[in-house]
């Protein structure tokens, strides 16, 4: 654990604002959720093909909808942000 403490930290280096989303999958979790419901409608596959289209093709829906329009990080919160200078004050 500690040699591992650093890295598992490094999260705390970008803005307060941001950290919830760096530390959590939660976009990830869902759009899983969202495959498994939809594959779990169907049954069974003729083909793994079949399985792995119908899971591109709602990667692609969910990417062109509401979630695709979203932003995750606000980028504006880093201009000016250098890492080393969070570094330094750390030391």
């Amino acid at each position: 654990v500690e040699s591992g403490v650093e890295e598992t930290l490094t999260y705390a280096l970008f803005p307060p604002e941001h950290w919830r989303r760096i530390r959590t999958n939660n976009g990830i979790e869902r759009l899983n959720r969202e495959i498994k419901r939809r594959t779990d409608a169907v049954g069974s596959f003729p083909a793994g093909d079949a399985a792995v289209m119908l899971a591109a093709a709602r990667c692609k829906y969910v990417a062109e909808g509401g979630w695709g329009s979203r932003r995750y990080l606000d980028t504006e919160l880093l201009d000016g942000w250098d890492e080393r200078e969070v570094l330094k004050r750390q030391s």
